[in-house]
């Protein structure tokens, strides 16, 4: 049975205050809390594992070898990948993006086609402005409406045989859209485009399966599902993964190097030079079976219990308008009060213990098509409780107050 209180006791942040006041977290969507099962996992690691991996001889070498590799297994199953070697550890979604664009800059020529989509996070437009910039292929951009949704009779038309990539994020980071992937893969591959989705805001929600989605790229970062910052996770189909050059070159992915010609290792090593990130790639896996513990389907029915509660409440407020208002849409709602900067309504909620983010939370395009400055984001997660959003609700209403 989901207890959402039985929850909290997982989370020790959860009981700290801020300003004098219990900490209310509401900034789930740039990084979640860290359960103590995960933080357990961390200390246990340099406690008694803590060794370079995948080259040593000694037992310390070969048990973290161990651990890593369990949780890139663990990692492969709850995506569902084909193959363990198509999941590739990265240092966040950021770092997936920019593993594959660089890789398509051997691939692209001139005048071909990449599209993106209004709702995307910088770190999604940026990668892509760059490659178009050294290969001298086209960006074009799905547009979106006023709810904040992407509009597909738009998307088709955008589609032709130039179009070699497609690039859209799963659920926007700033609306909480969920986007119709599914659609948008499918008549991608019907040009021969391939398809990155950027994960990042998916994961903490809900429980992807890459084979389904038929998706050539899909990337996430720990840092929102329970885990640590510094590691994520690259998928990618295994025909896509040989054909991209590795992106960066070093240790780990050669498999022979003079000084006249280098070769390198297979997948997944092949992506992964240097020394990784061994203790943050061993806990995603403790990340992924804490949040599989609870269960996604309640994950899910929890989180969106709080949206509409939260929702009600706020719209209660006079002056109060929500961006974004689709009608598929995860824990997330972005908003303003009418005349007030929503840094001012930030700060007079910290004031209270309230974390929101505010902001063009990194997608300043959405920002600049509701011709605002930015928004307030209040995101929630199944360990936030419906008490919590009352206190958010008064601590508007109080902002509202002083600010007008």
């Amino acid at each position: 049975m989901f207890n959402v209180q039985d929850i909290r006791k997982d989370f020790p942040i959860l009981s700290r205050k801020v300003n004098g006041k219990p900490l209310v977290y509401f900034d789930n969507a740039a990084t979640s809390q860290t359960p103590k099962q995960v933080i357990d996992a961390i200390a246990d690691y340099y406690s008694n594992y803590n060794a370079n991996i995948h080259r040593g001889v000694h037992t310390l070498s070969q048990e973290a070898t161990d651990l890593y590799e369990q949780s890139r297994e663990k990692i492969r199953a709850h995506f569902n990948a084909q193959f363990t070697h198509e999941i590739i550890f990265t240092s966040g979604t950021t770092h997936g993006i920019n593993l594959v664009a660089n890789g398509f800059s051997a691939l692209l020529k001139k005048d071909d086609e990449i599209i993106v989509s209004a709702l995307e996070h910088h770190s999604n437009i940026v990668p892509w402005q760059m490659l178009c910039d050294c290969t001298g292929a086209i960006l074009k951009v799905i547009p979106m409406n006023e709810e904040g949704e992407l509009l597909m009779d738009e998307f088709d038309k955008l589609l032709s045989e130039n179009t070699k990539l497609v690039f859209v994020n799963h659920i926007s980071n700033a609306l909480g859209t969920i986007n119709p992937i599914e659609y948008i893969i499918e008549k991608a591959h019907a040009v021969g485009a391939a398809v990155l989705i950027d994960g990042a805001q998916s994961c903490p929600h809900i429980k992807p399966d890459v084979q389904k989605l038929d998706v050539d790229f899909y990337v996430a970062s720990a840092h929102k599902m329970c885990g640590p910052t510094g590691v994520g996770m690259l998928y990618g189909k295994e025909e896509w993964l040989k054909k991209l050059p590795p992106y960066q070159g070093g240790g780990e992915m050669i498999a022979e190097v003079t000084f006249e010609k280098t070769t390198y290792a297979d997948l997944p090593h092949k992506f992964e030079a240097g020394t990784p990130n061994i203790c943050g790639g061993i806990v995603f896996g403790t990340a992924i079976d804490y949040m599989n513990q609870i269960g996604f389907d309640a994950i899910a029915n929890y989180e969106n219990e709080l949206l509409q509660y939260a929702t009600k409440k706020l719209l209660e407020i006079e002056g109060l308008k929500i961006y974004g208002t689709s009608k598929h849409k995860t824990s997330v709602i972005s908003f303003n009060l009418d005349g007030i900067h929503p840094y001012d309504v930030g700060t007079i909620l910290d004031k209270m213990g309230i974390a929101v983010r505010t902001g063009h939370h990194c997608a300043q395009p959405i920002m600049d098509f509701y011709k605002i400055p930015g928004t307030v984001r209040a995101s929630f997660a199944f360990y936030n409780t419906k008490e919590e959003i009352d206190a958010l609700v008064e601590g508007v209403k109080k902002a509202k107050m002083m600010l007008s």
